[in-house]
């Protein structure tokens, strides 16, 4: 069963068409990397699959136990994010409201989820420091560790290597795969890193306000003559 379906989805603003008659599913397990040039609805397909953006026409549905406000989200940082004034541990922990409900404050699982998802990204050792002082990787690392206390089924992941050297995207690459592969998240990632984004992808959906290609990574290698798609953000 599908975690997500979109269904002949349909995203307008003020008349003009963002997205238009996008059909996919995610699978659990999957890794589906979305391409495609400015302008083309990557970033308003990821806030409808949010649950933030309601379509025009068409239907997205969440199977096997998902819920829209239990999906992993890291954004693409800004220079404000960057600068947080806040410990590591509060950046994780805050991953946690939506699961909170009506409780006003953390409880003894919410402390535990997040000290969890830190040791599993290598930066519980930081746990007390301020998430500004943190290099590049390491701070893409923490906005993970918070992705992964809302879910343990999908995160979606917006230019997740943007700003960070090739070493720490490699890393970070990797620890996006263990995730995929070790522990059975979901991935959907937003690139337009189309040679790292795919070397661990299974799927790849190529937007240009509609869909130009839905498939696997091979099919579209074959499709597409190396370099014949873009993705410049």
């Amino acid at each position: 069963m599908a975690l997500m379906a979109m269904n002949d989805v349909t995203i307008a603003f003020e008349g003009t068409v963002a997205v238009d008659r996008v059909s996919f599913e995610v699978n659990p397990g999957d890794y589906l990397v979305i391409v495609g040039e400015n302008g083309s609805g990557k970033s308003t397909l990821i806030r409808a699959m949010l649950g933030l953006v309601r379509p025009r026409s068409g239907r997205i549905a969440y199977g096997d136990g998902l819920v829209k406000n239990r999906i992993g989200y890291l954004p693409q940082q800004t220079a404000a994010q960057r600068d947080f004034p806040a410990s590591v541990e509060e950046v994780v922990l805050s991953g946690c409201v939506n699961r909170m409900g009506t409780r006003c404050f953390y409880n003894k699982s919410d402390r535990q989820k997040a000290e969890a998802n830190m040791a599993l990204l290598d930066v519980l050792k930081y746990r007390k420091k301020s998430f500004r002082t943190l290099s590049g990787g390491q701070q893409q690392r923490t906005l993970l560790a918070r992705a992964l206390c809302a879910t343990d089924a999908m995160l979606l992941l917006d230019e997740p290597v943007t700003g960070l050297d090739p070493a720490a995207a490699a890393e970070l690459y990797d620890v996006i795969r263990d995730l995929n592969r070790k522990h059975g998240v979901a991935v959907v990632m937003v690139s337009h890193d189309l040679g790292g984004a795919m070397r661990d992808a299974n799927k790849v959906l190529v937007m240009n306000r509609g869909m130009d290609f839905f498939g696997g990574v091979q099919d579209y290698r074959t499709k597409f003559a190396e370099g014949a798609v873009t993705a410049r953000g």
